[in-house]
C-alpha cells in the first residue's frame, strides 16, 4: 500500500473516530475508572463482536452495558437468567390469536441492538444455546420463518465466577461465539471513594446519547478499512499456533499444560479487535502493539487448561504472556 494511501486513511479515520472521545466522556459520567472495560466494549462495539464480562457482583458491569446502550442512542434489552428460563423467553414464540385465527409472531428481548445476558451462567444448556444463532448469524428462526435482528445487534453477558449454586458453565462453542472475555476487577480506594459520593449525592449522573446506530454502522466500515500489513498477519497466526503447538516456538513447557488451543475464530476477532484497537487511537494501520493491547481478551476463553494446569494454578493469561513473549515480533 502507497503511503499516500495510508495518510488518506489516516485522516479519514481522524474525522470518523471524533466520536469516540465523546463516547468515553459520556460513560465516565456514570462510570468511575473501569477504563479497560470501557475501551473493551468499545472495541467490542466497532468491531462487531460479541462480548463476556467476568467479575464479582456490584462492579458495575450491568451499568456499564446499560450506560453504553444509552450514549448510542440504541435498543436495549436486558434478560436476566434464571434456571427456569426456557428459550422461548429469550427469542419469542408463536402464539394462536382467535380473532384472526391463525399464529402471530411475538419476538423476544434478543430483537434489540444491544442484549444484555446478566448471569448468562444461571441459565441451562437449552437456553444458552438459543442464544448461538443469533450470535452467529444475527437472525432467529420462529415456526417456519427466520427473522433478522437489527443492526448493530451486540450480545453482552455477564457471569458471576464464585458462586456455584445454580450456575452451568458455558459449552465451549458457545464462550468461542464470545469474541472478548473482560475479567471486571474492584476499583482503586480513590475510585470507590468516588463512588460512594456519586451513589450518595442528590442525583445520579445520566449519560446522554452521542452517537446513533447510523454512525457505528458507518464506523465498522471504516474499521475493516483500517491496513494490516502481511507481517502482522503472520504474527497474529504465529499467536494463535502456538497455542496449538507450543513445542514449534520454544514453549515445550506449556505443551502439558493446555488440554486444547485457539480456534480459526480466534485469529479472525484478533485481527477485528486489533484494526478497532488502532481505529480507537485514531490510527489506519495495525501496528504489533495493537494486537499485544487486545490479545488477552481475545484468547483466553479459547484456551483449554489441562488438569495440571488447573493443579499448578496456572492461568489462561500466564500461558498468553509466556507465548507473547516467545512469539518473533515483526
Amino acid at each position: 500500500m502507497e503511503s499516500v494511501n495510508i495518510k488518506e486513511l489516516n485522516e479519514r479515520i481522524q474525522q470518523e473516530s471524533a466520536f469516540v472521545d465523546l463516547l468515553s466522556l459520556e460513560m465516565g459520567k456514570v462510570i468511575i475508572g473501569q477504563k479497560q472495560l470501557v475501551e473493551n466494549l468499545q472495541i467490542a462495539l466497532l468491531s462487531g463482536g460479541h462480548i463476556l464480562l467476568e467479575g464479582m457482583p456490584g462492579l458495575a458491569k450491568t451499568l456499564a452495558i446499560s450506560t453504553l446502550a444509552k450514549a448510542v442512542n440504541a435498543d436495549f434489552s436486558r434478560i436476566q437468567f434464571t434456571p427456569d428460563l426456557l428459550p422461548a423467553d429469550i427469542t419469542g414464540t408463536l402464539i394462536y390469536s382467535q380473532k384472526n385465527e391463525q399464529f402471530e409472531v411475538h419476538k423476544g428481548p434478543v430483537f434489540a441492538n444491544f442484549v444484555l445476558a446478566d448471569e448468562i451462567n444461571r441459565a441451562p444448556a437449552k437456553v444458552q444455546s438459543a442464544l448461538l444463532q443469533a450470535m452467529q448469524e444475527h437472525q432467529v428462526t420462529l415456526g417456519e420463518n427466520t427473522y433478522s435482528l437489527p443492526e448493530p445487534f451486540l450480545v453482552m453477558a455477564t457471569q458471576n465466577p464464585v458462586e456455584q449454586e445454580g450456575t452451568y458453565p458455558l459449552p465451549e462453542a458457545q464462550v468461542d461465539r464470545f469474541m472478548l472475555k473482560v475479567l471486571v476487577d474492584y476499583p482503586k480506594k480513590e475510585e470507590e471513594k468516588l463512588i460512594v459520593r456519586m451513589n450518595n449525592s442528590a442525583t445520579f449522573p445520566q449519560a446522554s446519547a452521542v452517537v446513533g446506530t447510523k454512525d457505528i454502522i458507518r464506523a465498522r466500515e471504516v474499521v475493516r478499512e483500517v491496513y494490516m500489513d502481511e507481517k502482522i498477519e503472520r504474527y497474529i497466526v504465529d499467536i494463535v499456533f502456538a497455542s496449538r503447538n507450543p513445542q514449534d516456538y520454544n514453549l515445550a513447557s506449556l505443551k502439558d499444560l493446555l488440554s486444547y488451543g485457539a480456534s480459526p475464530r480466534a485469529s479472525i476477532s484478533l485481527c477485528a479487535a486489533a484494526k478497532a484497537y488502532a481505529f480507537i487511537k485514531r490510527r489506519g494501520y495495525v501496528i504489533p502493539e495493537d494486537v499485544r493491547a487486545v490479545c488477552h481478551e481475545v484468547l483466553r476463553h479459547r484456551l483449554g487448561l489441562s488438569y495440571e494446569a488447573e493443579a499448578e494454578n496456572v492461568s489462561s493469561d500466564e500461558i498468553i504472556d509466556n507465548i507473547l513473549n516467545a512469539v518473533i515480533v515483526p
